[in-house]
């Protein structure tokens, strides 16, 4: 059925992606976690053998890691649709990918264009003219002004806040509740208040 999908996670972001799923009309087909130590999430039983996931025509990855995101988008065919929750905001003038997930309460201004794999958290605010490049994670009341563009793979920690026109570069990670006026270089981990350099990622 087009409507069917079969999840690939089982953890905690996984139960909030499954709800999502079942709020916007999708069946849940089965769920897949390499984990063999979970064997249920809501009451669904989870499958093992993730070979079986080649066999999914629609697949979500309910995966909060951003490099599990990108390693497994490599390895499945993923679903081409965005899951988006009924309380969410979302401007009618942006351009977004697929295989996304825009939470309750998450708003989404005009003219912000968003990737492909990407997770816009419980009540993340994005504003006018934004770029969320793919596998990006928007943590939890995370507030980004205009103009901010957030490249592949970065995660914006819950509660930071970043100041219009920065750019935080890939795979960079914003700590929780910083506060971000300056860019931030590829491949670190800023912190504080202001956001300061305090690690560079291998």
């Amino acid at each position: 059925m087009a409507n069917d999908i079969c999840i690939l996670g089982a953890g905690g972001h996984a139960k909030v992606v499954i709800e999502i799923a079942e709020q916007t009309g999708y069946k849940i087909a089965e769920i897949f976690d390499q984990n063999e130590d979970v064997t249920e999430v809501l009451q669904y039983q989870v499958n093992h053998d993730l070979e079986n996931l080649s066999q999914c025509k629609n697949v979500f990855l309910a995966l909060g890691s951003n490099q599990s995101r990108k390693m497994n988008a490599e390895s499945f065919s993923t679903i081409k649709s965005n899951l988006i929750h009924p309380s969410a905001i979302i401007s009618k003038n942006i351009i977004i990918g697929f295989a996304n997930v825009m939470m309750a309460g998450s708003i989404i201004n005009s003219s912000t264009k968003i990737g492909n794999h990407c997770i816009i958290n419980t009540g993340a605010t994005i504003d006018h003219d934004c770029v969320i490049e793919d596998f990006v994670h928007i943590s939890p009341s995370v507030a980004l002004a205009g103009n901010v563009k957030v490249q592949e793979g970065a995660q914006v920690g819950i509660g930071a806040c970043v100041k219009q026109n920065i750019n935080i570069g890939k795979w960079a990670i914003v700590g929780a509740g910083a506060v971000v006026v300056n860019d931030v270089p590829d491949f670190t981990v800023v912190i504080g208040n202001p956001a300061r350099v305090v690690k560079t990622l291998a």
